[in-house]
C-alpha cells in the first residue's frame, strides 16, 4: 500500500516546467517537431538529395553568362559653361531632393526609351549576334520591324541590371548574355547613350525655350510696330512735332517736343536779355548824373585817354607861351585855336562815349521786349500743344513699355542662341565595361546552396503537409491535437512475451504506466474514481481488454474491492487472461439461466472478482441493453469500490453505446500507430449520442524508439528511471 501511495503521488506529480505554461507549450512543440522530422528523415533526405542532384543537372546543362558592367557617377549638378545659364540655376534648385532625383536618374537607365537609343545604335535588331548571345533564335527576315524591336527591347530588359548603394552617387551598370564582347558592348552602348539621352534632353528644353521666345518676341515686335504708327499717325493728325528718343528714361526730361524746346531757349534768351537791359540800364543811369568827363565809361575810352591828352600838351605849350609872349601873339592864338580844337574833339568823343552806351541800353531793352513778347507767344502755343500730348504721352508709354519687352526677350533670346548646344552634363563615365573573362554564372556552389534551401523548405512544407493529412495516432501528443481526448496514460508496448507476464512484474515499464493510469483516473471526475468504468476501443485487439485486466488489478492491489466484468459478449478474452472458465458468464445471467453467486468468481488476486462473458448469445445487443443489465450492474456497484467493465470495440457495434449510458465513466483504448483519427472520431460520435462521461484516452502499445522522437525519450526515460531506482535502492 506504501508502495501505491507513493506511485500515486508520483504519478499525481507535475513535471519539472509545470509551473511555466510556456516553457511547458514551448517544450512539447520542439519534442513534436523533434519527431516529426525522425519519422519523416526519409522524406526528408530524398527531396534534399533530389533538389541537389536535379541543382548539379542543371548546372552541367545550363550555358555560361557573362556579365560585364560599367559605372557611371550621377551629380545633381552640372558645371556651368554661361555665368547665367539655365541648366544651371535649374541644377541648383536640386539640393533639396538629392534622393529623388537619383531614382529618377536609375528609371531613366532602365526606361524604354534609353533602350531604343541602345537598339539603334548597336543595330540589335539585325544583329544575329545578340540574339545567340541571348540563347534565343533569330527573327524570321519577313517579321514586323516592331515586333523585332519589341523582342529586342525584352531581352535587353532581362538581361540588364542597374544598382545605386544609398551611400554613393556612383551606379553600375550590368549587362549579362552568353557573349563577353556582347555583354560590354551594350553595358558601355547604356552608359554613354544615358549621357548622350541627358544631353538631348537638355538641348530640346533649351530649342523649347528658344522657339518659345521666337514667338514671344515676333509678338513683341508687331506690337511695338503697331504702337509707334499709331503715335505717328496720332503726331501728324495733332500737328505734333517731337523729337523724343525712345531709348531715354523720361526722367531725364526727354519729352522731345519742338514748341517746348524752342520755348526753353526763347525763355532762356529772354533772362539773359533782360540781365543785360538791367546791366546797360544802370550803366546809362551812372552816366547820366555825371559830368561828361567824369565818368568812368568815358574816361576809360582810349580815344577820350589820347584827346585829354594832347589837350594836356597844348595846355602846358599854351602856357609856357603866355610867360614868353603878349596876350596877342600869334603863337598865342595859336595854340589857343588847337586846345579849342581838342576841346571840342574831346567834347564830341566824350558825347560819342556817352551815346554808345545809351544805345546798348536801348538795343538791349528792345531786344528783351521782342524775347519777352515771343515767349509769351510760345508759351501759349505750349500749352494748346500740351492738350493734345495727353494722348500722345498714352501712345508714347505703351510704345516705350512695347519696346521694352522687346529689348528684354531680344537679349534672352540671344542668351539661348549662345547657351544652345554648349551644356555640360552632370553625368561621367567612371569604368568603362571590359569583356568578362570568368562567366558570372551558372555557379555550382550557389546552386548547390539554392537547391538545399529549396529542398530543405519543400521537404519541410511535405512534412508539415503530411503531418496534417496523417490520420495514424503516433505520439501522446496526437491524442489531444488529432482527437480531441484528454491523455490518462501511456502504455509502452511489450517486445518480449505477454502482457499479462510483463504485468506480474511490478518494475515493469507496463506495471508502471498502468500504476500511473491508475492516479489519473482516481482524480479524472469531481467525486474522485467513478463507480461503474467502462473500458472500450474505436476497432479490436487495441489492448482494451488488458488495460481493463491492469486498471482492475491494479486498484485491487491500492487495496479496492474491483470486480472486472466481460461485456464483451462476441469475443471474450478476459476468461483466458484470469486462466478461469466461461461455460457461465455474464450472458447466461442476463437469461436468467445462472445467478449471480454462480457467476462471479474469483480471479486469483486479492480484492478481484471476475464476471467472464459466458456463452456466446444469438443477440448480446438486446440482453445489454436491457433492463436486467442495469440492474446487475447497480448491484455490482453496491456490492464493489469499483466495477470495471470491458465492452465490445464501438465501431460496426451497438453494444458500447448502450453501455456507455450505464457507466459513470468511460476510458476509449487507441493503439499507437494503428489507431486513426476518423475512425476514433467516429466512435466518439457514436458513444456522444448516449451522453456518456468520456474520461479521456489510453493510448497502448507505444514505441518509444520508432514513433515520438524526442517527447518518446522523455516518456521512456520516466518509466525505466523508476525502476533503475528501485534496483539501485
Amino acid at each position: 500500500m506504501a508502495q501505491d501511495g507513493q506511485n500515486l503521488l508520483a504519478s499525481s506529480r507535475p513535471p519539472a516546467d509545470a509551473g511555466d505554461p510556456y516553457a511547458t507549450g514551448m517544450a512539447e512543440r520542439i519534442r513534436y517537431i523533434l519527431a516529426l522530422l525522425r519519422r519523416n528523415l526519409w522524406l526528408i533526405g530524398a527531396i534534399v538529395g533530389a533538389a541537389l542532384a536535379l541543382a548539379t543537372v542543371v548546372t552541367m546543362l545550363t550555358p555560361p553568362l557573362f556579365t560585364a558592367e560599367s559605372s557611371i557617377q550621377i551629380n545633381d549638378q552640372s558645371d556651368q559653361v554661361l555665368g547665367d545659364d539655365l541648366e544651371g540655376r535649374a541644377a541648383a534648385n536640386l539640393n533639396w531632393d538629392v534622393d529623388r532625383f537619383l531614382n529618377t536618374q536609375l528609371d531613366i537607365l532602365r526606361s524604354r526609351a534609353l533602350a531604343e537609343r541602345v537598339t539603334r545604335k548597336l543595330n540589335l535588331a539585325g544583329s544575329k549576334q545578340f540574339f545567340e548571345a541571348m540563347g534565343a533564335d533569330p527573327p524570321e527576315a519577313n517579321l514586323p520591324e516592331r515586333e523585332k524591336r519589341e523582342i529586342v527591347l525584352e531581352m535587353l530588359k532581362n538581361g540588364l541590371q542597374v544598382e545605386l548603394p544609398p551611400s554613393t552617387r556612383i551606379a553600375t551598370i550590368r549587362f549579362t548574355s552568353a557573349d563577353p564582347g556582347m555583354s560590354a558592348s551594350i553595358a558601355n552602348a547604356f552608359s554613354s547613350e544615358f549621357i548622350q539621352a541627358n544631353l538631348q534632353r537638355r538641348y530640346d528644353s533649351s530649342s523649347y525655350a528658344r522657339n518659345f521666345v521666337a514667338e514671344q518676341l515676333e509678338e513683341a515686335r508687331a506690337r511695338l510696330e503697331a504702337s509707334e504708327r499709331e503715335l505717328n499717325a496720332y503726331a501728324r493728325q495733332a500737328g505734333l512735332i517731337r523729337t523724343r528718343d525712345p531709348r531715354r528714361e523720361e526722367s531725364e526730361g526727354g519729352n522731345g517736343s519742338v514748341t517746348v524746346a524752342s520755348l526753353m531757349q526763347l525763355n532762356e534768351a529772354a533772362n539773359e536779355a533782360q540781365a543785360r537791359r538791367v546791366a546797360a540800364q544802370a550803366q546809362w543811369n551812372a552816366e547820366q548824373g555825371s559830368p561828361l568827363l567824369s565818368s568812368q565809361s568815358v574816361l576809360s575810352s582810349s580815344a577820350v585817354q589820347q584827346l585829354m591828352t594832347e589837350r594836356a600838351e597844348v595846355e602846358a605849350k599854351l602856357q609856357s607861351a603866355r610867360s614868353r609872349y603878349l596876350p596877342d601873339h600869334p603863337a598865342i592864338e595859336k595854340l589857343e585855336g588847337e586846345l579849342s580844337a581838342v576841346r571840342q574833339q574831346l567834347n564830341r568823343t566824350a558825347r560819342e562815349v556817352r551815346d554808345s552806351i545809351r544805345a546798348q541800353y536801348v538795343a538791349a531793352q528792345t531786344a528783351e521786349e521782342r524775347l519777352k513778347a515771343q515767349v509769351s507767344q510760345l508759351r501759349g502755343a505750349t500749352l494748346a500743344e500740351q492738350d493734345r500730348a495727353v494722348r500722345y504721352n498714352t501712345l508714347a508709354r505703351e510704345a516705350d513699355t512695347n519696346r521694352s519687352i522687346y529689348d528684354g526677350l531680344l537679349q534672352r533670346y540671344r542668351e539661348l542662341n549662345a547657351a544652345a548646344g554648349i551644356s555640360s552634363s552632370n553625368i561621367s563615365i567612371i569604368d568603362s565595361a571590359d569583356p568578362p573573362l570568368v562567366p558570372s554564372a551558372p555557379s555550382f556552389p550557389w546552386n548547390l546552396g539554392v537547391a538545399l534551401l529549396l529542398g530543405l523548405g519543400i521537404s519541410g512544407a511535405a512534412v508539415l503537409v503530411r503531418d496534417q493529412l496523417e490520420d495514424k495516432i503516433r505520439a501522446p501528443e496526437d491524442v489531444e491535437q488529432k482527437v480531441g481526448l484528454s491523455l490518462l496514460g501511456v502504455i509502452p508496448v511489450v517486445r518480449d512475451g505477454e502482457p499479462a507476464e510483463a504485468l506480474d512484474d511490478p518494475k515493469s515499464p507496463i506495471s508502471e504506466a498502468y500504476n500511473s493510469l491508475r492516479g489519473s483516473l482516481s482524480y479524472s471526475t469531481a467525486e474522485g474514481l467513478p463507480g461503474l468504468l467502462m473500458v472500450t476501443s474505436a476497432e479490436p485487439a487495441e489492448g482494451k481488454t488488458t488495460t481493463s485486466f491492469a486498471i482492475a488489478r491494479s486498484f485491487a492491489l491500492a487495496g479496492k474491492r474491483v470486480l472486472l466484468v466481460d461485456a464483451d459478449l462476441r469475443r471474450p478474452s478476459v476468461h483466458r487472461m484470469a486462466g478461469a472458465s466461461n461455460r457461465k458468464g455474464l450472458s447466461s445471467l442476463l437469461a436468467g439461466q445462472d445467478t449471480l453467486e454462480g457467476v462471479v468468481i474469483p480471479s486469483g488476486q486479492d480484492n478481484l472478482s471476475l464476471v467472464p462473458s459466458g456463452p456466446l448469445p444469438a443477440s448480446p445487443t438486446e440482453l445489454l441493453g436491457s433492463p436486467r443489465m442495469a440492474a446487475l450492474l447497480e448491484q455490482f456497484s453496491e456490492a464493489y469500490d469499483l466495477v470495471v467493465i470491458d465492452s465490445p470495440p464501438v465501431l460496426g457495434l451497438a453494444d458500447s453505446p448502450v453501455l456507455s449510458a450505464l457507466a459513470d465513466g468511460v476510458v476509449v483504448v487507441i493503439e499507437a500507430e494503428r489507431g486513426r483519427r476518423g475512425m476514433v472520431k467516429a466512435s466518439l460520435r457514436r458513444l456522444q449520442g448516449m451522453h456518456p462521461v468520456i474520461l479521456g484516452a489510453v493510448l497502448t502499445k507505444f514505441d518509444s524508439r520508432r514513433g515520438a522522437g524526442g517527447s518518446s525519450a522523455y516518456y521512456s526515460y520516466e518509466y525505466f528511471r523508476y525502476g533503475g531506482e528501485e534496483a539501485n535502492a
